[in-house]
């Protein structure tokens, strides 16, 4: 089946880190750089949206309003998370819990999602993004499966101006931003 031309793809990248130096966000940076042509990668920071209240779900903050508005908007969202003690980090569940509610509002349903992440360890994000995973699941999203970027010993992985200059890590990161793109359209 031949991709269908939709235009130019939407897509809404967020890392899961409020830290300037966030890895995470050096890496969201290099995706941007990677996209192909045909892609419009809009990075959203998730610095100022505060702690979820369900008591005040129906009267979301602005910076919630913004943020999903933002994801509705987009035809593809590209998160990237940090690993916080086995799991996706505090900042990034908030950003999702917040946007997706009041019940039955979510605008992550039905949205194709890539996941990657860097880690200075070993393993590179692993558990955080398959924790996040399950979260797509309940949101009924669509994550892409392949290809799965890990980034361990992120420290090596980019210079000091926060650019990514590994070779194989830059392939793979345009490998998946092409792949969701091909993912979007198929969806679509």
């Amino acid at each position: 089946m031949a991709d269908k031309d939709i235009g130019k793809i939407k897509i809404l990248g967020f890392a899961g880190s409020l830290r300037k130096g966030s890895f995470n966000k050096m890496l969201l940076r290099a995706a941007v750089e990677l996209s192909p042509e045909e892609v419009e990668l809009e990075v959203f920071d998730l610095e100022g949206i505060p702690p979820f209240n369900q008591d005040l779900e129906n009267n979301p903050h602005e910076k919630v309003k913004e943020f999903k508005t933002k994801v509705k908007a987009a035809d593809g969202l590209l998160i990237v998370t940090p690993e916080y003690n086995y799991s996706v980090p505090g900042v990034l569940k908030n950003a999702l819990d917040a946007a997706s509610r009041p019940y039955g509002t979510s605008p992550f349903e039905g949205k194709p999602v890539a996941i990657m992440g860097a880690s200075i360890g070993m393993l590179g994000t692993a558990r955080a993004q398959y924790h996040l995973r399950q979260t797509m699941v309940f949101f009924n999203a669509f994550p892409l499966n392949r290809p799965e970027i890990m980034v361990p010993f992120a420290d090596k992985k980019f210079d000091e101006t926060g650019r990514l200059i590994d070779e194989m890590t830059r392939e793979k990161v345009k490998e998946l931003v092409v792949e969701l793109v091909k993912w979007i359209k198929k969806l679509k």
